[in-house]
């Protein structure tokens, strides 16, 4: 799942708009983020299978950032410093753990078998990457819903312009380009385009708030 998470960053910034876009966008894949560090580092384990259907990915083993109490703990993490380093009011914070969190929900849905409940329990996952065509269009549902309540929200603080829908668009974008062009490299290629996605959302949001901040 790429753009269903960032369902997740525009929903709560429509719920709680006191914390800064950006925080909610990194808050997202903030586990993915992590989890492209350990990979390249060696400390977890992916492969690709290009005969699986949808997604390529092979999860072998990821229990510091994809078991459930790994999530847990990123998101505690992500609250505290939010809380305390960033000096966000506390239900910002919460709003951002949450996210955070949200992140293992919405894999679920997605993966297949490979999610850890705990450190080394069972694995799980609903499986939907299988049937490729309903699960980007769940994503893509997400997203729009997500999409719709953030819109409402901008506009009753009154902003507007090009910025928010053009994060959309590129949202949409990668989402897109990752189906018509699969990875043909290896497992770290794969990785670290992966992470120049993250990374590029966050500072398309960051620039937003920026942008947003100076118009005031």
């Amino acid at each position: 799942m790429f753009v269903g998470h960032y369902a997740a960053a525009l929903a709560a910034k429509a719920v709680q708009p006191k914390a800064p876009f950006w925080t909610y966008v990194l808050g997202a894949q903030l586990v993915d983020v992590a989890w492209a560090g350990l990979v390249l580092a060696g400390v977890e384990r992916i492969s690709l299978d290009p005969h699986l259907p949808g997604s390529p990915l092979v999860l072998s083993y990821i229990p510091y950032t994809h078991s459930l109490p790994a999530v847990a703990v990123w998101a505690l993490a992500a609250g505290l410093a939010a809380y305390f380093l960033l000096k966000l009011p506390r239900v910002a914070a919460v709003a951002i753990g949450l996210v955070v969190l949200s992140h293992w929900g919405l894999d679920f849905l997605v993966h297949r078998a490979d999610l850890p409940l705990w450190f080394g329990g069972p694995k799980v996952g609903l499986g939907w990457w299988n049937a490729p065509v309903p699960e980007q269009a769940l994503e893509m549902g997400l997203l729009a819903m997500a999409a719709a309540a953030w819109g409402w929200r901008r506009g009753l603080q009154g902003h507007s312009g090009w910025s928010a829908p053009l994060f959309v668009v590129l949202l949409v974008t990668v989402q897109l380009a990752s189906i018509l062009a699969p990875p043909t490299g290896g497992p770290s290629q794969m990785v670290i385009a992966s992470l120049s996605a993250y990374l590029l959302a966050t500072l398309f949001a960051w620039l937003m708030d920026q942008t947003e901040r100076r118009g005031r």
